[in-house]
């Protein structure tokens, strides 16, 4: 059984830095796509950053140069390390994993079949 659980969200001023954990069971973090999405009240769930089996990333263009994600295959771990936050960064952030062969890393949501519960940033001015 597949479980990814969300951590590290947080309220924080803009500027500063989080870092969000999502640990895996059931699911090799290293072997397949992993990816961060946010979702703001009332807007869609946008994708913010994705690491493909071979260890290629790839960043939102409104995070890029501010967050990271990077992943510890031996813990199965992914992160997500945000810094120069914005108060337009504030959003429940899910942690999404998926095994289907893809060419590039999905946009869609519907593309990742496994998901967390979300783990809440705010980003306060």
């Amino acid at each position: 059984q597949v479980q990814l659980v969300e951590s590290g969200g947080g309220s924080v001023q803009a500027g500063g830095s989080l870092r969000l954990s999502c640990a895996a069971t059931g699911y090799a973090t290293g072997s397949n796509y992993m990816a961060w999405f946010r979702q703001a009240p009332g807007k869609e769930r946008d994708r913010v950053a994705c690491v493909k089996p071979s260890g290629f990333t790839t960043h939102a263009d409104s995070v890029k140069g501010r967050f990271t994600i990077s992943r510890d295959n031996a813990k199965n771990i992914l992160y997500l390390q945000m810094n120069s936050l914005k108060p337009e960064d504030s959003a429940m952030y899910y942690c999404a994993a998926d095994s289907r062969n893809y060419f590039g890393c999905p946009i869609a949501p519907s593309s990742f079949r496994y998901w967390g519960q979300g783990t809440q940033v705010t980003v306060s001015t």
